[in-house]
């Protein structure tokens, strides 16, 4: 057994320390071999694991005796060497659906860039919110809220016919998207980071930079990032903390540190309390910016592909400020104009200030701007496994926090509607649905739809509340939003 060859593809079990730091024998997928100083060195993915813990293994770490070879994929029947649909089939060329939508996506996207109108493509198969269906067949029906902690009660409405939000995006809600797959309709091929459901290549799926050197801090990647190959050999990538170039060794650092001037990301600062500042970058404007942060959030970012076209976005850069100048925590990008309510593309906390409240700080800013600007937006799907739970928490949140404000008249039960939960918080009123029952709040009592508070849900939330420390300051931030399709596209 010990003679035989892994190759590409193979199957088998590989020990692990799991978080508890105990050893385990997941399966996994050997990825990539390679040969260092005369010893054969593993790349392997762990099956039903997250990308991130992908790594280079030993021999010795590897189960040969329950070693799995790939299996081999059946041909598809041919005439004269030419695929064809089945044997004895004419010779012509055959156009594969992914290469046809693409195509097509193509060109709706020029005939939409030359008519300047906006697009909507509709799923075949749309999921009918049971929630918003009942609303919809029945509106007059009180949707009501009972709170067992102190047995008062909520009361939720549903939306009121013709009641309209001023300035509200384009679009009905047939023409949104479902929100119950949290996979949009159409992807945007163009843009800095887009979505990536089809681009699995063996390059991209193996991690290509050691480690990133970025002020104090030194980042482990968890996935592929498009740097330039001549560095990805390099042990260590140094990047300047403050213009996000990248340089190949230390002595070109301290060099460039000399020449560069900047202490803070190339923008406008529109918001600042204590220590936290964000600034707001054009990727027109700040191209060569815009591209190297892209560059290290691909890090990061296991779900997108890079794309260099940064003009139809906007980039908002958390920073940390102290004597040095304004260290970047995180960021999040934004289309100028998004015809489906998007108010965040692409939204990543770093490494070093993960588990430290920067991600809902940076989700509650995100809403902040979407309140100035007279709108309710949402997270361009789908969202990362981090992404979600830390959107997950803060909808929750700030929805908990609304229902337990209500105050009763006259005894009885307080009302408030769905309509009204979006414009207090400009969460969309897909995400305010889907998050009532995420928490499964909704009950169906006496003909009518109730919230009810448990004292478990309520004790949950006074304390996940008393550990959020950092909260942004409406009164702090100085932003004026610009209508971008006066303005000119970019």
């Amino acid at each position: 057994v010990a003679s035989v060859e892994v190759i590409e593809g193979c199957r088998l079990p590989v020990l692990r320390k799991n978080q508890e730091n105990e050893d385990e024998w997941p399966l996994a997928e050997i990825l990539s071999v390679k040969e260092t100083a005369g010893r054969k060195l593993y790349y392997v993915h762990y099956i039903d694991f997250n990308k991130r813990l992908d790594e280079w293994v030993t021999p010795d770490r590897l189960d040969m005796k329950k070693l799995q070879f790939p299996k081999k994929e059946a041909k598809t029947p041919t005439k004269n060497g030419l695929p064809g649909s089945r044997p004895g089939s004419p010779e012509r060329e055959m156009v594969s659906a992914p290469v046809l939508t693409f195509l097509i996506i193509k060109i709706i996207m020029i005939i939409r860039k030359l008519l300047q109108i906006p697009y909507w493509i509709r799923s075949a198969k749309r999921k009918a919110d049971p929630v918003s269906l009942a609303m919809q067949v029945s509106p007059a029906t009180p949707v009501s809220t009972l709170s067992a902690s102190n047995g008062t009660a909520r009361r939720l409405m549903p939306s009121q016919p013709g009641r309209k939000r001023k300035a509200n995006c384009v679009g009905t809600d047939e023409d949104s998207q479902d929100s119950s797959d949290g996979i949009p309709s159409a992807p945007r091929m163009t843009g800095s980071l887009v979505s990536d459901r089809s681009h699995d290549d063996i390059v991209t799926r193996m991690k290509n930079i050691d480690c990133i050197e970025l002020g104090r801090h030194r980042l482990k990647p968890w996935y592929f990032s498009p740097y330039p190959q001549e560095l990805t050999a390099l042990p260590i990538l140094y990047l300047c903390e403050f213009c996000l170039k990248y340089l190949k060794s230390l002595k070109c650092l301290q060099r460039h540190l000399t020449k560069c001037n900047l202490r803070h990301p190339p923008g406008n600062e529109i918001y600042r309390k204590g220590t936290i500042s964000f600034f707001e970058i054009d990727g027109r404007k700040n191209k060569t910016y815009s591209q190297n942060l892209c560059l290290l959030a691909k890090c990061f970012l296991d779900h997108k592909t890079l794309y260099y076209d940064t003009d139809p976005f906007l980039f908002y850069v958390m920073t940390e400020y102290d004597s040095k100048g304004f260290h970047i925590v995180g960021y999040f990008s934004k289309e100028k104009e998004s015809t489906e309510d998007y108010n965040v593309a692409c939204i990543l906390t770093l490494p070093p200030y993960q588990r430290r409240g920067y991600g809902k700080l940076l989700i509650e800013f995100s809403y902040e701007l979407s309140k100035v600007e007279g709108k309710t937006g949402t997270p361009e799907k789908p969202l990362s496994d981090l992404g979600l739970l830390s959107y997950r928490s803060y909808w929750s949140q700030t929805i908990l926090e609304i229902l337990m404000d209500l105050k009763s008249d006259n005894g009885e039960r307080p009302q408030i509607t769905i309509n009204e939960i979006s414009e207090i918080t400009s969460v969309k009123k897909e995400d305010v649905i889907s998050t009532l029952q995420y928490l499964n709040l909704i009950n169906y009592y006496k003909g009518q739809y109730i919230l009810t508070l448990s004292e478990d849900i309520v004790d949950g939330h006074e304390r996940a509340m008393q550990k959020r420390h950092l909260r942004i300051d409406p009164k702090c931030l100085h932003f004026t939003p610009k209508d971008w399709s006066k303005r000119g596209k970019w």
